[in-house]
């Protein structure tokens, strides 16, 4: 099965309109968020429109409606990821919020009794991360070891953009209690070798948890094999709305951590003295859930079931080398993580300068850029630790998805020479 992109591109209405004085729009800023189809616009419509209540507790025909829509998309999810087991899945705001609660569970391990005792994270354990991570898989861990007293450690990053992993055996220990490093960077498009990490993790009795936000919308991707513990993604990168994320866990650590969040929804039985929980994934979903956007990401997996996942993450390999190709013919500019396609996402982040070497900075790139109706992003990507890293405090990022086209990387790369032009720097 081959793409039919022309045709793609009709299911999402935002690509069609015109910016900046009619300008036909070149959206190169999935990695931020992804656009979104008519499918699932549709899906949440339709919610809104016919069957709109609260969940589980409803005896009401609109509540079943409801619910069988909210734990119907749990089903999907799990199939979407390789788990049979939907009480694996738990449904997030973000996928931000789903790492704090792996991370405040395993400060509170102990308040679950003593079957949580090995989880818990205290002075001498040690959590290990990476240097590329986007701030959400960094600010929970250093919190974490602020309440607790453990202490942050971190893999490198080499100079192609690769995660250094010579020491290895030395930062994965018989102290270490998690590793947590994303499945794909948003600043180098880097792939990590998440199994090898595991693997070693696993070996001294460690966890695993990875962020997969960059990795679930442009490859197939099964949790049970890549040895993880945690997986978390967000809807928005993936088609889907904003407002809901995914976290999964294995059930048995899922029924031994402590609940997140208190309130309704995620009780047993409340009394004035003290209460119980609902088993997973219910112990985690305190109050009212993003029930629409449950809808909405359900359409949104459908929607890319349908064209599929092996002829996306094909379609992008092709387009990321074509980009690569022509990136490299623009003088001045200073791509960063790999220079080829292999084990490599569509992530694009360089620095531009001009033909005598002075750098334009990249938020006067972005904006030219713009002008010309080609929209990127410029900043530090919340990764200025990696930024940091390579001697910059920001850098101009283009990401592509499979609604993209050669042409919208050609005017991508006609817009950097304008840049330059703009700036007297050609």
């Amino acid at each position: 099965m081959s793409i039919d992109v022309g045709r793609i591109r009709k299911d999402f209405p935002i690509l069609s309109r015109t910016v900046r004085d009619g300008r036909p729009l070149v959206y190169l800023d999935s990695a931020n968020t992804s656009q979104k189809p008519l499918q699932v616009i549709d899906a949440i419509e339709e919610f809104y429109s016919r069957h709109n209540s609260n969940i589980h507790r409803a005896t009401h025909q609109l509540g079943e409606e409801a619910t069988e829509a909210y734990e119907g998309a749990r089903i999907k999810v799990a199939g979407f990821i390789g788990t049979e087991d939907e009480s694996e899945v738990i449904f997030t705001k973000n996928i931000s919020e789903g790492i704090n609660l792996v991370a405040y569970a395993l400060g509170n391990a102990s308040t679950s009794g003593p079957e949580a005792e090995r989880f818990r994270v205290g002075p001498g354990d040690e959590i290990v991360i990476t240097e590329m991570e986007h701030h959400s898989n960094i600010v929970p861990w250093q919190l974490l070891t602020q309440r607790t007293g453990a202490t942050l450690r971190w893999f490198g990053v080499t100079d192609d953009g690769r995660l250094d992993l010579s020491n290895i055996d030395e930062l994965i220990n018989e102290r270490t209690k998690i590793v947590a490093l994303a499945h794909q960077s948003n600043v180098l498009g880097t792939v990590n070798p998440v199994r090898e990490v595991a693997a070693k993790a696993h070996a001294v009795g460690a966890l695993v948890l990875v962020d997969g936000a960059q990795a679930v919308p442009q490859m197939p991707v099964n949790v049970q094999e890549l040895g993880a513990d945690f997986y978390g993604f967000t809807a928005h990168k993936l088609c889907g709305p904003t407002g809901i994320g995914v976290l999964w866990g294995r059930r048995d650590l899922l029924e031994t951590l402590p609940p997140f969040l208190g309130g309704g929804e995620m009780i047993e039985t409340v009394a004035m003295e003290r209460s119980t929980y609902a088993p997973p994934p219910h112990k985690f979903e305190a109050g009212t859930m993003p029930i629409a956007e449950a809808a909405g990401l359900s359409a949104a997996i459908d929607y890319v079931r349908d064209i599929g996942l092996e002829e996306i993450h094909a379609y992008e390999h092709e387009l990321l080398d074509y980009a690569l190709a022509q990136l490299r013919e623009v003088e001045g500019l200073r791509l960063l993580g790999p220079a080829e396609a292999t084990d490599r996402g569509g992530a694009l982040s360089f620095t531009l300068a001009g033909l005598d070497g002075r750098e334009i900075h990249p938020h006067d790139v972005s904006q030219v850029l713009d002008a010309h109706g080609v929209a990127v992003r410029a900043g530090h990507h919340c990764a200025r630790p990696l930024h940091r890293r390579f001697g910059l405090t920001a850098s101009t990022r283009a990401s592509l998805y499979f609604y993209n086209t050669r042409s919208e990387i050609d005017a991508l790369t006609e817009g950097l020479r304008q840049t330059q032009k703009f700036f007297g720097a050609a």
